[in-house]
């Protein structure tokens, strides 16, 4: 594990000279479930961090006493963040979540930090911004188009061929991705995508989305820290399950890789083009590609860490949490890692059906199989259920270390199969008038 101490001390001017802890700015939104972590991380590295966000009336004490900014009004919310740094100044500044990573890179450019460009961070957050700078560049990316709402879609699409998938402008988690074989699927999945996107902030959000050629192949996901445009890999996942759809539900990560050697450095490769492509230099990134026999494609590149609990299995398979890593990063600290000798992986556990979850039978069950860590179910009793394309969370985790990265895939496996998710139907009551 890193060093408690090393943030700490690095900032001693003088042996015997009163300790100055670092402190850094984490902009997240009022709701993300990025924001404990990184508390929890500051705390035991020794790490001042304030959370600014918009959660003013929230029951988290960080957020409801932290700096609380309009995302909406990135001028009067830089104003905020540059008064709060005459106050005591920051060290580094960290964005938990893709709506948040444009305003973390104005801030840091105003405080003169190390940063990422606005433009680099908004082409990150946007696949159509993305797949053109991407393609511009030489990197291979699925052939796409948008397509506005608005204009009849048969006539955009009329070249295109299938399978296709569509997927909104701007949303993470496989929510609202949707394989189709045919125009008639093609035309239901459109649908559905116009109402998962109704409610998106930013209307060329709402009115347009992307469609891009379905790519076969191979998926894994690539984590990494960028410093100076230098981008050092913490580690490359497979995802054992073939992802073909007509959903793109995120089960099984397993780390160490499997893949060869020579395969892993041209995944090195694309995902530091991609990074140079977008204009990204600072902080942390998550990938997403596809290996067939035409290469590497890149499927996605975010400027944030990986999402829900996956960050735990940086614990078990690299050796360090990854939002210490990040911290460090932040305040311009250098981290060694540990060489792991185990594999470790992690199943996000799918939701079955639609429906309200009335219990989860056989944990115990589960968290005995060998080589398992941990099970944690997130969603409690009574709450609604609602899967992939709507849906965007996951009932829970299980988390795996084993000598090999097949035994922990196959520890991962067992333990989901002595899980028993009960759900009952939702019933949604009709208010009569009279």
């Amino acid at each position: 594990m890193p060093s408690r101490v090393s943030a700490a001390a690095a900032s001693a001017p003088v042996a015997g000279a009163a300790v100055i802890r670092p402190r850094v700015l984490v902009i997240a939104p009022k709701d993300s479930y990025r924001t404990a972590p990184y508390i929890e991380s500051a705390l035991a590295i020794g790490i001042d961090v304030l959370i600014a966000s918009e959660g003013r009336h929230s029951l988290v004490s960080a957020l409801a006493q932290g700096l609380h900014i309009d995302l909406n009004d990135p001028s009067g919310s830089l104003d905020l963040i540059e008064k709060e740094a005459r106050n005591g100044s920051f060290q580094g500044i960290v964005a938990t979540d893709d709506s948040t990573t444009e305003m973390a890179s104005l801030a840091a450019r105003r405080l003169g930090l190390p940063h990422n460009r606005p433009e680099a961070v908004r082409i990150a957050r946007r696949k159509d911004f993305a797949r053109g700078t991407l393609q511009a560049a030489s990197i291979q990316v699925p052939d796409f188009r948008c397509i506005c709402l608005d204009r009849l879609i048969e006539n955009q699409i009329e070249d295109f061929p299938f399978p296709c998938v569509v997927k909104p402008l701007a949303m993470s988690g496989s929510r609202g991705v949707i394989r189709c074989d045919d125009r008639e699927q093609f035309r239901k999945a459109v649908r559905r995508v116009e109402g998962i996107i109704a409610d998106a902030a930013d209307e060329s959000e709402r009115r347009n989305i992307l469609v891009e050629a379905f790519i076969p192949g191979f998926e894994i996901a690539v984590e990494g820290i960028l410093r100076h445009g230098d981008l050092d890999v913490l580690a490359i996942f497979d995802k054992p399950d073939p992802l073909n759809g007509p959903y793109f539900e995120e089960t099984y990560y397993i780390t160490p890789t499997r893949l060869a050697a020579e395969v892993r450095d041209r995944v090195r490769v694309q995902v530091e083009k991609a990074c140079r492509a977008y204009g990204l230099a600072e902080g942390p990134v998550h990938a997403e590609c596809r290996i067939n026999q035409e290469g590497v494609w890149m499927l996605e590149l975010a400027a944030r860490t990986i999402g829900g609990l996956c960050n735990r299995l940086f614990r078990y398979g690299v050796g360090s949490c990854l939002e210490e890593l990040v911290l460090y990063h932040a305040i311009g600290v250098p981290l060694e890692r540990p060489e792991m000798t185990d594999a470790a992986g992690v199943l996000m556990i799918p939701i079955p059906k639609a429906g309200v979850l009335r219990r989860v039978e056989g944990v115990s069950a589960a968290a005995a199989v060998p080589f398992i860590q941990e099970v944690v179910i997130q969603v409690r009793e009574g709450y609604e259920l609602i899967p992939l394309p709507e849906g965007s969370s996951y009932l829970g985790f299980i988390f795996a270390v084993a000598p090999d990265a097949q035994k922990a895939e196959q520890a991962l496996r067992d333990a989901h199969a002595r899980l028993n998710i009960v759900v009952a139907p939702l019933w949604k009551g009709v208010l009569l008038a009279g």
